[in-house]
């Protein structure tokens, strides 16, 4: 899907496209959620849409992803990774989420959000686990709050350049996260001071 029927389909539907984009990322849908939240952020600063529902929009939509990943886990955990581990392509991605827990614990709930594929299979062997919802809803969702507010704020700030910025932080992952939140916060100091002188 290309960028121009994306911000189509959001400006045609609004919120209801957002969350259901969203929604549908934990099922594998080509597109990338970052660039979906981007996106979001993109149509509010255009004025298609208010920003404040935009953003809890966007959350929701992620948080909702996120807690179907952990309830299909719980209930269908094994059957559902046998299954995904018999396509190669996910392989590779269940044994990287598998050696991440291992390594980092709950904390690697935090880590999967740089990691794309990543983040959604998290969720099905941690509750496949037996980890907690409380716990599981704390790491995640906190995560998840900060990761859709760096997204928004790109899509926000920086419009069209929004694709080049989604592609680079999920090749680079981590390190170009890094850069990126450092650059949003210094942009936001930089208008707050515009702002109050």
């Amino acid at each position: 899907m290309n960028l121009d029927l994306l911000i189509s389909l959001i400006e045609q539907y609004g919120y209801f496209a957002l969350f259901f984009l969203l929604w549908l990322g934990i099922v594998g849908l080509p597109i990338p959620d970052e660039l979906v939240v981007a996106t979001g952020g993109f149509v509010a600063s255009q004025g298609y849409l208010d920003p404040v529902y935009t953003f809890l929009v966007d959350y929701l939509g992620v948080v909702s992803g996120l807690s179907i990943g952990y309830l299909l886990g719980r209930l269908f955990g094994k059957p559902i990774l046998k299954w995904l581990s018999r396509k190669k392509k996910m392989e590779r991605h269940i044994e990287r989420s598998v050696a991440l827990i291992h390594k980092y614990g709950a904390f690697s709930l935090c880590l999967s959000y740089l990691l794309p594929v990543v983040r959604h299979v998290v969720p099905y062997i941690v509750a496949t686990g037996g980890m907690k919802y409380r716990r599981y809803a704390m790491f995640s969702y906190t995560t998840g709050l900060v990761w859709t507010f760096c997204f928004y704020e790109v899509g926000f700030l920086f419009g069209k350049n929004m694709w080049q910025i989604v592609e680079v932080t999920r090749r680079y992952g981590f390190y170009a996260l890094a850069v990126l939140v450092a650059l949003l916060v210094v942009m936001l100091l930089v208008r707050r001071r515009r702002i109050a002188n």
